[in-house]
């Protein structure tokens, strides 16, 4: 199993990333998505600015896929980022995985989530519907509990 990552400014079609990582397949059980939304934060939020290292950002994400299938038995995996501006209600996070049972497609699809929330080296701005722009948006003790669960 290859896992499938890209860094990406334009959207993803989650039906197609599902239907592309199981055509043919009939020994796959389980498909677990995971889409992450950029949220409005109240009415406050006109965008989402998300910078990475190019080339890094690819290279840490395919390590935690890497783990994760050492970790469980998957049968497929597909982790798309994007960049740049990302209005609300705006997909910015796709995790796939599948195997051949429920458990570890759950399992890997939270292990990955929490870790592209701690490790993957991108950064968050808040674009602001005043017309004024946010600081970077800090690290969350939360996201940083979530992954040393694993």
């Amino acid at each position: 199993m290859t896992p499938i990552i890209r860094i990406q400014r334009e959207d993803f079609d989650l039906a197609a990333e599902v239907a592309a990582l199981t055509a043919g397949r009939a020994d796959i059980g389980a498909v677990v998505t995971f889409a992450g939304l950029c949220r409005d934060e109240g009415g406050t939020l006109r965008a989402l600015e998300l910078e990475h290292y190019p080339g890094m950002a690819e290279a840490e994400i395919g390590l935690v896929a890497e783990e994760a299938a050492a970790r469980w038995p998957l049968s497929g995996l597909v982790a798309i980022h994007r960049y740049g501006l990302v209005a609300p209600g705006e997909q910015i996070v796709l995790v796939v995985t599948t195997s051949a049972h429920r458990r570890a497609a759950f399992e890997a699809a939270e292990f990955l989530m929490d870790y592209l929330k701690t490790r993957a080296p991108f950064w968050k701005r808040e674009h602001l519907t005043d017309g004024t722009t946010g600081g970077w948006v800090e690290a969350k003790a939360d996201d940083d509990a979530a992954a040393g669960r694993w």
